[in-house]
């Protein structure tokens, strides 16, 4: 099942489910399912049983919905406890910030007010609008509370995947030790379009990604290059930190990014972002003035 939030006649997302080109109502399809009270929101559609998920899903394919073209896309998970981000966790991209692998995971924040929907613009922040650089990544949300967790049972605990854009200022980032403000800028994290059920990912390990400026490939790698695999970051962030319903991890960026080419590239008002990943869709945002 692939599920989405979506504006429609206020500013609060609500939740669809997405089947085929359709998103239908997940009240509608819950009393055909006769599900009582579903929530009206991916986060609490999470929160319901795998049980209830699939009959969820099962009615969903067979009820009336709207054409996802005509709706304004929202983040999948808009209201998510924490976002979580994973710096150099793909050796290549260690390589060409030049710097050393980590020996465990190097782990930074963003806030709600960093997300964007497939399809909404990226402002570039004032007054720093130049050095914005693109990170494609895979993310990972959490479906059931996972506290303290062995990396053996760390996948029971996610909920589904989708396409991150790890937006990044490099100018204030690397004008302090402390990242947050370089990455947790508002808009800073595009997600999406749908987050993709992990019974429809055999192995997160096994993705290739693909970040796309302007119809040209800047990252391409697979999920096999990280280097602590979804199941172990769940594992330790989980050792230190208890991760809730709907909670974001987004795991790191391969090699390509901007700042570590010759000469530097970053994006531009008029530019086109995408991030793609094999199965679960393409993430597209367009870039604007501020």
């Amino acid at each position: 099942m692939r599920l989405i939030s979506y504006y429609q006649d206020g500013a609060n997302p609500k939740a669809g489910i997405l089947v085929g080109d359709k998103v239908v109502d997940p009240l509608r399809a819950g009393a055909a399912a006769e599900i009582d009270a579903p929530p009206g929101t991916v986060r609490g559609l999470l929160g319901l049983s795998s049980a209830d998920r699939d009959r969820l899903g099962e009615a969903a394919a067979g009820e009336d919905g709207v054409d996802v073209g005509g709706v304004r896309l929202a983040p999948p998970v808009p209201d998510p406890q924490k976002i979580l981000c994973i710096g150099l966790n793909y050796g290549a991209h260690a390589a060409e910030a030049e710097k050393e692998e980590p020996d465990s995971p190097i782990v930074f924040t963003k806030f709600r007010t960093s997300l964007l929907g497939s399809g909404e613009p990226i402002r570039l922040p004032a007054p720093n609008p130049g050095w914005i650089d693109w990170e494609g990544e895979l993310a990972v949300v959490i479906g059931q509370r996972a506290e303290s967790v062995a990396a053996a049972e760390a996948l029971d605990h996610v909920a589904g995947y989708m396409p991150f854009n790890d937006l990044s200022a490099r100018d204030l980032q690397l004008a302090s030790p402390q990242w947050t403000m370089g990455k947790a800028f508002d808009g800073s994290g595009p997600c999406g379009p749908a987050l993709v059920l992990a019974d429809e990912v055999p192995d997160p390990q096994d993705l290739r990604l693909r970040t796309i400026l302007n119809d040209e490939v800047v990252q391409e790698d697979t999920t096999a290059s990280m280097i602590f695999s979804v199941a172990e970051l769940v594992a330790y962030i989980s050792s230190l930190i208890t991760l809730e319903t709907g909670d974001v991890i987004a795991t790191g960026t391969p090699s390509g990014v901007g700042y570590a080419r010759d000469p530097k590239r970053f994006l531009a008002p008029g530019d086109t972002i995408e991030v793609e990943i094999d199965g679960l869709g393409k993430l597209s945002n367009n870039v604007e003035e501020s």
